[in-house]
């Protein structure tokens, strides 16, 4: 897949659920002050919703045409980062959103595909994150929440333009903040982690053919 011009575009989440950060956003503006390629980037913080995140998120690709978006949330219960293999198209909230809305058992896109699958080259990244010594993993699930409702809303989307790369990446809580106890990753790790996602979605056609796979 040959990338386009166009800018990078990289969102990240407010922070939610009572946190005074949000470990996405952290990672995303941590990118940023150490951006480095030619090509613009863009960069926005989305809210924990499920209308509104997917609203701002359609109007920032129609009004950047970007070449590769890297949508990210916070994982708070990982301890690796998650480059996100598939979003499914089922919202089945836990919590309410940043609005109060917690639906169940209902489609992200009414009539749409069962799923989509990340275009961001996952193999690729898996091995070049894992050479930084950063913990990673190719995930299977993005949850029911909205980040893979933000993730299905994304490549939705972005199936009208195949040569745009798009997905999603989870990142872990910043050390101290995870409730379960979870040691959390610093936030240059995660932008560390991104970065390197970026550069390879910009530079590299096509991905590896190498397993990520697991048993369970």
């Amino acid at each position: 897949m040959s990338v386009p011009e166009g800018p990078v575009l990289l969102t990240g989440f407010e922070p939610f659920d009572g946190r005074p950060t949000n470990a996405s956003w952290d990672a995303v503006r941590a990118v940023a002050a150490g951006w480095r390629w030619e090509r613009r980037l863009v960069t926005a913080c989305l809210p924990v919703s499920f209308r509104r995140a997917r609203q701002e998120l359609r109007a920032l690709v129609g009004a950047h045409a970007p070449a590769v978006v890297v949508a990210v949330g916070e994982a708070a219960g990982r301890g690796a980062v998650g480059l996100e293999r598939v979003a499914v198209n089922v919202i089945d909230a836990r919590i309410p959103d940043a609005d109060g809305s917690a639906p169940v058992d209902v489609p992200v896109v009414a009539g749409a595909p069962t799923a989509f699958l990340s275009t961001l080259p996952l193999k690729a990244a898996h091995r070049a994150v894992q050479a930084l010594g950063v913990p990673v993993e190719v995930s299977g699930t993005a949850g029911t929440y909205v980040c893979n409702a933000t993730f299905y809303a994304l490549q939705h989307l972005l199936a009208r333009t195949p040569q745009v790369r798009g997905g999603f990446v989870h990142v872990p809580c910043v050390p101290g903040q995870a409730a379960d106890g979870t040691v959390g990753l610093p936030t240059a790790d995660a932008a560390r982690a991104l970065a390197a996602t970026i550069e390879l979605a910009l530079s590299r056609e096509g991905d590896e053919r190498t397993s990520a796979g697991t048993l369970d």
